[in-house]
């Protein structure tokens, strides 16, 4: 009996000394992944609560450099280059420093990511980017901080820092149109339908060549006439309007509206007949 004793005293001891209590972390950990153009974006911060204190100008004091956020530094992962206020980040990651303000706020792109917080010494020569945004108010307390990335295009987008009372956005861009140019060049020696559409409808979103847009449109359709799509047809329509040939983006409106009937997507059927209404073919 005794000796049943001392083992169950024994396991208890070791049981006692291996537990471990799991709480929540004071500053849970966060992670963004967000594609902007062909670039594939990743922010990793912790986030503090705002907890009832005052945070900028006391927690966190003006023109003082600052982690933006808790724990480990914040960073940001590009899988491409990427260009911040003219100045280049090549590929890879960096930490986001910031430096608060009551009106704007530096922001730093640190190419030394291994940190605990800010760095025992800061290095110039380790800014990777810098810039300085203003400092938006917020008409509404947010408890917890945030980063996010808004107003995305095919090449541009904003860092979205939103916590207690202030808002910043840090725009940035990325090489979307290089990339995809290079690829229409590359392609092109032998491009297919899709190759060809693609292009076509690249060039109209962004605003470039529409009559180079309309010629590989068109030969787009005319690769896939014995198999109609109605969406290469819809889009033939819109560079055709854009071009100023109204009677062939009637045309091809009408094409796409009557694949889209017997296919059964009502979506093109309506988007169809609301372009051939303005343009007074309704």
């Amino acid at each position: 009996m005794k000796k049943l004793l001392l083992l169950f005293m024994a396991c208890a001891t070791v049981y006692s000394v291996n537990a471990q209590v799991t709480t929540p972390q004071p500053s849970p950990a966060s992670k963004l992944e967000q594609k902007v153009g062909l670039t594939d974006i990743t922010i990793e911060y912790s986030r503090p609560g705002v907890k009832g204190r005052k945070i900028f100008g006391g927690l966190e004091p003006y023109d003082k450099i600052w982690r933006t956020g808790a724990n480990k530094n914040t960073t940001i992962t590009f899988s491409t280059d990427a260009t911040v206020d003219g100045q280049t980040l090549k590929a890879g990651s960096y930490a986001i420093f910031t430096k608060p303000g009551k009106e704007t706020w530096d922001v730093y792109f640190y190419s030394d990511t291994n940190n605990w917080g800010t760095p025992q010494k800061w290095d110039d020569a380790k800014v990777a980017a810098k810039t300085t945004v203003k400092a938006h108010a917020v008409p509404f307390s947010v408890e917890t901080m945030t980063l996010d990335i808004n107003n995305i295009t095919n090449s541009t987008a904003t860092i979205d820092f939103i916590w207690e009372k202030t808002y910043i956005a840090i725009p940035f861009s990325v090489p979307t149109d290089d990339a995809v140019l290079a690829s229409i060049n590359n392609i092109l020696g032998g491009p297919n339908a899709n190759d060809f559409y693609a292009s076509a409808v690249y060039y109209l979103q962004e605003g470039k060549d529409v009559k180079q847009a309309q010629k590989w449109i068109d030969k787009a359709v005319e690769m896939t006439s014995e198999k109609p799509r109605f969406w290469f047809l819809r889009q033939q329509s819109l560079i055709h309007a854009k071009a100023g040939n109204t009677e062939g983006a009637i045309t091809a409106a009408k094409a796409s509206m009557k694949h889209a009937e017997k296919a059964g997507n009502t979506g093109y059927v309506k988007m169809n007949e609301a372009s051939l209404k303005e343009w007074g073919a309704l």
